[in-house]
């Protein structure tokens, strides 16, 4: 268990430059249609409408496909003021439209032959599939489709959450690499500049990230180690790192509920860490973890011993208070959902925080709660009010049973302005759902409610289906940019 929160390092850590949310929305297309724009700037022989758009069919598809290099909530700069929930939900979606993208492809430039003649149509789309001039392009489409298909059924073929990242990692450099070569050998008009120069940079652009994601990443794993300096049990299959650096290592310059990606031992690597929620205040040295078994990784975490290596990336993420003021505070926990609720909670207190808080705090069964003599301690030194909630009963059991429903939240609100109150949720995705609707329900605007889950799925809230409605225009205008590119050059 971490000691005394004493008064240490930076009150205000500095943080990597994060762009808006609005300036990302628009750089995203940019990016993706910036091809279609540069195509426009050559004259090529005049094409029919359906081979101009399966052509931008393929210059905005790989486009995408590039883009999903940095939208994988590795980059701060690009996923800091979003949330890796949000970040990955586009990520996700967005590998669907360029597999979408690539796949009609190669049908749309058949269409005109196949109408008018369907035999020979089919042996048009054959060619594309056979020659050897188009082979990059075929093994770019197949890598793709293992990626796509195989993350949306990860769960089911039940790999090695490490094995599945390398095959990630390799099926993304080999569909972008194949689709890079086919653009530039057999392109129409990839293979004049300035489209040739924009996939040069764009590939060397991936590079870089790659490099500094394995290379840059990886060096500083092993430059800046971590020591594990204890390992506690809080309850069954929960338990609390403290985690120390090491001589020579920077403390961590960070926020209460921001998280790291953890390695540790001799897999100091990359693509071996784990996401978890920093459970600490950053007046403490070092940090605290709070980790449930639930994994092949997890579920050795108790047997780690104290002076093991650890190497910590971070942070990252922009569940903090810093990022979402308010007059008051409602924090909401269920199970392991309490780490980052506790690193806000242990901070507020070291720094005495001011304004009212509220915390609920659910857990399956009473045995499952952890850190309440510091929740009981924090309740005497800020003005907060705690709501303990045990899904099922107990016989000494003394606290609330049931669900955090309705009537429980708004006891929780009262005397707070729910207009002005922020709510910081973290825990299951059902939980997750059902409390952030129903509090947009009792008055607190949909932008004052935030929350992260732990399986990246992308939900059934009124907060989700806005944030698809939000991913679906951006879709939208990159269609209506096809649109215009065909227009145009037709």
């Amino acid at each position: 268990m971490p000691g005394p929160h004493t008064s240490s390092g930076s009150v205000d850590p500095r943080q990597p430059p994060r762009l808006p949310a609005a300036v990302v929305a628009v750089l995203y297309p940019v990016v993706c249609l910036a091809p279609l724009g540069l195509a426009m700037m050559r004259d090529v022989a005049p094409p029919a409408p359906w081979e101009l758009f399966a052509a931008g069919l393929g210059l905005v598809g790989l486009a995408v496909m590039a883009v999903q290099f940095v939208t994988s909530g590795r980059f701060e700069t690009v996923s800091g003021r979003l949330g890796i929930d949000r970040v990955m939900a586009f990520h996700k979606m967005t590998a669907w439209w360029a597999l979408l993208a690539v796949i009609l492809h190669p049908f749309a430039y058949v269409v005109p032959t196949w109408l008018a003649d369907p035999a020979h149509g089919q042996e048009r789309l054959a060619a594309y599939f056979a020659l050897p001039h188009y082979r990059s392009g075929v093994i770019a489409l197949a890598a793709l489709a293992l990626l796509v298909v195989g993350s949306a059924l990860r769960a089911r073929l039940r790999l090695r959450y490490e094995v599945w990242r390398a095959v990630h990692v390799i099926l993304a450099l080999v569909a972008l690499g194949g689709g890079l070569h086919h653009a530039l050998s057999v392109g129409r008009f990839s293979a004049l500049a300035p489209v040739s120069i924009y996939w040069w940079v764009l590939g060397a652009a991936v590079a870089g990230v790659m490099a500094i994601l394995y290379g840059l990443r990886w060096a500083r794993l092993h430059m800046r180690p971590w020591k594990l300096a204890s390992v506690t049990r809080l309850a069954d299959r929960l338990w609390e790192l403290d985690i120390q650096p090491a001589a020579g290592t920077p403390p961590l310059r960070y926020r209460a509920g921001q998280f790291v990606w953890m390695t540790e031992g001799g897999r100091r690597f990359p693509l071996f860490d784990h996401p978890f929620s920093i459970a600490d205040s950053p007046t403490r040295p070092g940090i605290s973890l709070i980790i449930k078994e639930a994994g092949d990784f997890t579920d050795r975490i108790g047997t780690l011993a104290p002076g093991t290596a650890i190497g910590i990336d971070g942070p990252f993420g922009h569940f903090t208070l810093q990022a979402h003021r308010g007059q008051a505070v409602l924090l909401i926990a269920g199970g392991v959902g309490i780490a980052p609720i506790m690193g806000i909670l242990r901070d507020m207190a070291a720094r005495g925080y001011d304004n009212p808080v509220r915390l609920a705090y659910a857990a399956g069964a009473p045995d499952n709660f952890v850190c309440l003599p510091e929740i009981a301690t924090a309740e005497t030194q800020l003005d907060m009010r705690t709501l303990l909630l045990s899904e099922t009963p107990a016989p000494d059991w003394r606290g609330e049973t049931g669900l955090l429903d309705r009537a429980r939240l708004v006891t929780m609100l009262e005397g707070l302005d729910p207009a002005r109150t922020v709510a910081l949720l973290c825990g299951p995705g059902p939980m997750v759902t059902a409390v952030s609707d129903t509090l947009i329900e009792l008055g607190m605007p949909m932008d004052r409610v935030i929350y992260e889950r732990f399986d990246y799925s992308e939900g059934a809230s009124r907060l989700d289906r806005r944030m698809r409605r939000r991913f679906l225009t951006l879709g939208g205008v990159l269609l209506i940019g096809l649109a215009g590119f065909v227009a145009v050059a037709a």
